[in-house]
């Protein structure tokens, strides 16, 4: 699950200034993650993501939901919440990844939306609440497709 509107990622900050000026990009820094994910995907793993966003959107959302296309047609399923319904139905705030339902990864950042690092949880029942919270954000949430033209925000 992804909870912030903003991330500080050096690496994306040239496709973001052109999604922004409307230039077109073949984002450079994402095709490896996009050959990983074909090929993960060919092989039968699953990759799968809710992101709870702001209404109405910030720049950095837009360009996230523009830039999941690519992922999608590389086999992850990326999927948006607007915040005040993860609120409602009181889920996490903070970012984390499960792996295989059974490894959970939480996220830190600064107060600049820095990644700090991962912090590997082991503690079973906290485990099975992320387990949970994925679940329920996973019911509530929209297909990528479907969220960006609600948004208008279009295809390449």
């Amino acid at each position: 699950m992804e909870a912030r509107d903003t991330y500080d990622v050096t690496y994306e900050s040239e496709s973001l200034r052109r999604f922004l000026a409307g230039e077109p990009d073949d984002l450079p820094w994402m095709q490896s993650w996009l050959d990983m994910l074909r090929e993960a995907t060919a092989a039968g793993r699953r990759f799968a993501r809710v992101r709870v966003v702001s209404m109405p959107l910030t720049d950095y959302s837009r360009f996230g939901v523009w830039c999941a296309q690519f992922t999608n047609a590389a086999g992850e399923d990326i999927r948006y919440l607007p915040r005040d319904q993860a609120d409602h139905q009181d889920l996490a705030r903070h970012d984390y990844w499960l792996f295989d339902s059974c490894k959970l990864v939480r996220m830190h950042f600064d107060n600049s939306n820095v990644f700090l690092g991962g912090e590997v949880v082991d503690e079973a029942a906290v485990i099975v609440q992320h387990n949970y919270w994925r679940d329920a954000a996973w019911h509530h949430a929209v297909r990528r497709d479907d969220f960006a033209a609600q948004q208008g925000i279009g295809r390449i």
